[in-house]
């Protein structure tokens, strides 16, 4: 094995579930081990380590490598810690089979974790450490819940001056806002500067509730709900066809939970389905919820409609002009971005005013699965395309 691929191995064997799919006080919950593993891992190769506390017991990890000279840029790299739950206790067992790595979190992001510290660590060790420019490792917590990493990141200081202390004699530069952050996620070893909002919506109905041997003096809301359904994915997911993304195609519409009535033999008053709404850059939660009211209104259904995310999860689009993206895309060979379907803590640092991107080994289509694994072949590229640019950097 490759000492990415070890490592990969050790964060597997390491559970980082998020505590959110899970029973309190699981033994599984949390990324403190993995956190603490990598501060380890950093701290000997030479990079100063702090944490940022998002809640107790669990923090964002900055691991930064210090340029030659004066700090005039920073780069994030920013992989999340955490993994979502599995059945078996055998997928923390890293398993290796036919030029791949099996287990939880390969793939979704461990995988990530262990090339972004691989090629941060071997850069630290080499003579080809940027002189201006710092480079900042950001192991993120709960972006597999509510981002509630990202989101303390941007929120605070902290992303202003990485590393440093509350001390007035903080250089000036160590409170500039990052110049790029590189958000770990499978894209197969793409560059992705664009990438999908995700709206959840809850639509309600109401009804009159009567005894089901004389229906005719209800109102069902059951049935009332099917006709909102239909028109949702019919007639709205057409629409929404109608509008392209030069990355990211359409959005789309999916209706994926249901609920009314109490019992059968009651005319149900009221119904509720639970939608799913991937956005495109120029949309807004608002103008969403407004234009699926006005379209129900118009088909003579009158529901509710309000949003059911904690925090918003815009779409991402980046200039793919942007001098560190365009040089990025130059070291990797890669000719123009990509997009991707899927949101992640890109979205959240862009909205605090970082530039980011996506860019990782892995495929997401292995994410989240029962086994889950990545090729050991792409952990090594990956892992030398992200040295070559940062290497590259002044």
């Amino acid at each position: 094995m490759t000492s990415t691929a070890k490592l990969l191995a050790e964060l597997i064997a390491l559970p980082s579930v998020n505590p959110a799919f899970l029973p309190a006080l699981h033994p599984h919950a949390g990324e403190g081990r993995v956190a603490e593993f990598l501060a380890a891992v950093t701290a000997s190769a030479g990079l100063d380590v702090e944490f940022q506390e998002v809640f107790p017991q669990r923090s964002n990890l900055l691991a930064r490598l210090r340029p030659a000279g004066k700090i005039r840029r920073t780069i994030l790299l920013a992989p999340h810690l955490d993994t979502v739950n599995v059945a078996d206790e055998k997928h923390f067992v890293p398993t290796r089979r036919h030029g791949r790595l099996y287990g939880r979190g390969a793939c979704d992001t461990k995988g990530c974790v262990a090339t972004f510290v691989s090629a941060l660590c071997e850069l630290a060790k080499t003579n080809s450490r940027p002189r201006e420019t710092e480079i900042i490792f950001v192991g993120l917590v709960d972006e597999e819940n509510a981002q509630a990493g990202s989101r303390a990141l941007v929120r605070s200081s902290a992303f202003r001056r990485l590393g440093g202390s509350a001390s007035t004699s903080l250089r000036k530069a160590e409170f500039q806002t990052p110049d790029l952050a590189i958000v770990g996620e499978p894209t197969q070893l793409r560059l992705v500067t664009a990438h999908k909002g995700s709206l959840w919506l809850r639509v309600e109905t109401r009804g009159q509730a009567a005894h089901g041997a004389t229906p005719q003096f209800g109102r069902n809301a059951v049935h009332l709900m099917s006709r909102v359904v239909d028109v949702l994915e019919t007639v709205y997911a057409e629409r929404l066809r109608q509008q392209q993304h030069p990355l990211l195609g359409h959005a789309t519409v999916s209706v994926g939970t249901i609920a009314g009535g109490t019992q059968p033999n009651i005319v149900p008053d009221h119904c509720v389905i639970g939608v799913d709404r991937r956005t495109l850059p120029d949309e807004t939660e608002r103008r969403v919820c407004r234009e699926i009211t006005a379209l129900l209104k118009a088909h003579g259904l009158d529901a509710k409609v309000t949003s059911q995310k904690q925090s918003p999860c815009p779409a991402l689009e980046t200039d793919a002009e942007q001098p560190l993206v365009r040089q990025f895309l130059r070291c990797i060979g890669q000719p123009e971005p990509a997009g991707v379907h899927y949101f992640c803590d890109a979205a959240v640092l862009a909205g605090g005013g970082i530039p980011s991107v996506v860019f990782g080994p892995g495929d997401i289509a292995q994410a989240h699965t029962a086994d889950e694994w990545i090729s050991l072949a792409e952990l090594e590229r990956g892992k030398e395309m992200l040295l070559r640019f940062l290497k590259s950097l002044p």
